[in-house]
């Protein structure tokens, strides 16, 4: 309950920095303010008077890099400070590596509790907060997710008072009654600058944007790939936001109207988050503006809230995943902060979220390109995300959809998205590990680059239909394919009656390397859970730079067209690699086939050989 006479409180409570963190002492338990909320006046003066603490333990959830706590870290006794960091992932990165020892891995929806019901005491919180309004209440601002429980749990609130900090609306507020000391001090907040530019995000942005549908509520990350794939979703409609961090990678969306809110089905017309970290634009933005709630991450981290929000997607950077699914992450240097506590809440919200996706997003090499992120199995990492929890995983590479998967389907799929350069030594540590069969065998298209340019989505019949080249994980879709066909278009497809259609007979048909062997399918449903419903492919015959082709189409999708698409698109590729001609064998009966092949823009020859018919043409001539 607000007093009426705050303002007489207000006066009273005013101190300077000095007499402020006067009232702190050795053994005691700091809390301070998170990332680009930290109360900097105060840790500056708190590292000033260091030669009279001892054994001073300070808390903070995320810390930049240049922040005035990261240098205390960097330049004190150890004596007098120690640091306490709430971390999921392995301490590789140096800035952790050195203070390993006082890692405290927690799910960041479960560390308020820890901290307001004084499991962990706080001894005092120092926190950054605007100017009271006219009813005393004065906003967190850019750090509200764990620093309003440990204002709540503290024995002493100190807050610096600062013009500059914006005032959020939503759960942010805390009233100057419930604050113990006022420090007023004017300066410029910590902002960070743009991530540097690096193709292999945007590649990855490219990816992640086909997987977002119109209307989902996104939650997102820091660093390079995060702000890549904001980029990619100029197109899209009424997303909505999510997230504990809020970057300046949405301002352009909100401006354009893709970011709306309006189809969030909880929260909505609202962008939500936790806290802030960017840019002074930023920041202004998020001032008094009605459409941003930040709240605790009690309840923007909360797996029940998460679950709430409609087509709810998951966006996590993992630095690297084993052939089985287990993913390992850690701080980034250019991320500016460490911290992935909030990874898992929001994977396993996503998951039970109508229409919710988790996506991991790994670039495919070390940033030196000596190493795959990619690998048989994980050696001295901490494993955030279980195996059971990997849903899809995205590369510069490609989309793998593991859910669902066996072993060997998710290493198929794995070694398929990595970089080409390490796919052979995956492969063959992969059989090593049991993980393939011995049948398996190495073929050229393990290097094979999937050419994403010849993807295209059609509307047949009123649904969408997927043309894209195969891929190694097709192997048990196509083996499907071809026993859901007619006995007549079996015999049609392969010039003979046939019944059997093993895995290892049809490898042939996936294993290839997009120059020498092509092939497209036609596919219906989602990603990892598809149908094909049309297949064509050729091998080249090099001693006469020629291609030969071959087709099939379910029967209930005939006559629509599916055929006609698959045969231009591999002509263009065939025509692109400077192939010269391009023909079939076919039954003479088979009409079906001769029509779809004399659509081709060229001219076609028929002949006879023995029973069959030869189709031909060649690429460099036209109609």
């Amino acid at each position: 309950m607000s007093s009426p006479n705050w303002p007489d409180d207000y006066v009273q409570k005013r101190a300077s920095p000095q007499e402020a963190i006067r009232r702190i002492h050795s053994g005691q338990r700091v809390f301070i303010g998170t990332a680009c909320g930290e109360p900097q006046c105060l840790v500056r003066e708190l590292a000033a008077q260091s030669n009279r603490f001892a054994d001073l333990e300070l808390i903070q959830l995320y810390s930049q890099e240049v922040s005035p706590l990261t240098l205390i870290a960097d330049r004190t006794e150890s004596n007098c400070f120690t640091f306490r960091s709430f971390y999921l992932g392995s301490a590789k990165p140096r800035i952790l590596a050195k203070d390993k020892r006082f890692l405290s891995p927690i799910n960041l929806s479960a560390l308020p509790r820890l901290l307001k019901s004084r499991q962990l005491p706080i001894h005092a919180a120092l926190i950054q907060v605007s100017p009271p309004d006219d009813f005393g209440w004065m906003s967190l601002g850019i750090s509200v997710d764990v620093t309003m429980a440990a204002a709540q749990g503290a024995d002493l609130v100190i807050a610096q008072v600062n013009p500059r900090m914006p005032r959020v609306m939503g759960r942010s507020f805390i009233h100057v009654n419930d604050v113990d000391v006022i420090v007023e001090h004017e300066e410029e907040l910590l902002t960070v600058k743009p991530p540097p530019e690096m193709d292999s995000a945007f590649q990855i942005g490219r990816h992640v944007a086909q997987l977002i549908d119109d209307g989902s509520t996104l939650q997102l990350g820091l660093g390079i790939i995060p702000q890549a794939i904001l980029e990619s979703l100029v197109e899209k409609k009424d997303l909505g936001i999510h997230t504990p961090v809020l970057i300046d990678g949405v301002l352009p969306l909100v401006a354009k109207g893709v970011i709306t809110n309006r189809a969030k089905g909880f929260n909505e017309g609202k962008l939500v988050a936790s806290g802030a970290i960017g840019s002074r634009d930023l920041y202004d933005f998020l001032d008094d503006n009605p459409g941003i709630e930040f709240f605790p991450s009690d309840y923007v981290n909360n797996p029940v809230n998460i679950s709430r929000l409609q087509k709810m997607v998951a966006l996590n950077v993992a630095m690297t995943i084993d052939l089985t699914g287990q993913a390992g992450a850690d701080a980034l240097p250019y991320t500016h902060y460490s911290g992935v506590s909030d990874m898992m809440d929001f994977i396993r919200g996503a998951a039970h979220s109508e229409g919710g996706k988790s996506i991991l997003m790994i670039p495919s090499t070390t940033m030196d390109g000596k190493s795959s992120r990619i690998v048989s199995s994980l050696e001295r990492v901490a494993v955030v995300v279980p195996r059971g929890d990997a849903h899809f995983v995205v590369t510069e590479f490609g989309v793998a959809n593991l859910f669902g998967k066996n072993l060997q389907e998710r290493a198929i799929a794995l070694i398929g998205i990595a970089h080409p350069d390490f796919r052979e030594t995956l492969f063959t540590e992969a059989k090593a590990l049991g993980l393939l069969g011995a049948e398996r065998t190495l073929a050229r298209s393990i290097r094979g680059i999937y050419p994403y340019e010849t993807e295209e989505i059609l509307k047949i019949d009123g649904q969408p239909v997927f043309f894209r080249p195969v891929k190694p994980v097709d192997e048990r879709l196509i083996q499907e394919h071809f026993y859901n066909m007619d006995k007549e278009d079996v015999a049609a497809r392969f010039l003979q009656e046939k019944l059997i259609f093993t895995r290892k007979e049809l490898s042939s048909m996936v294993q290839v390397d997009y120059v020498n062997e092509m092939a497209m399918v036609a596919v219906i449903g989602e990603l990892g859970f598809e149908r094909v419903i049309g297949i064509g492919g050729y091998f080249l015959v090099q001693a006469q730079n020629i291609v030969e082709a071959a087709f099939s189409v379910l029967k209930t999708w005939q006559k629509k067209g599916i055929g006609t698409v698959l045969l231009k698109k591999l002509a263009k590729v065939a025509q692109d690699q400077g192939v010269a001609g391009f023909f079939v064998y076919t039954q003479p009966k088979n009409q079906g086939m001769i029509r779809l092949f004399r659509k081709m823009p060229h001219p076609v020859t028929a002949t006879y050989e023995d029973d069959l018919l030869l189709l031909s043409c060649r690429l460099d001539e036209t109609s």
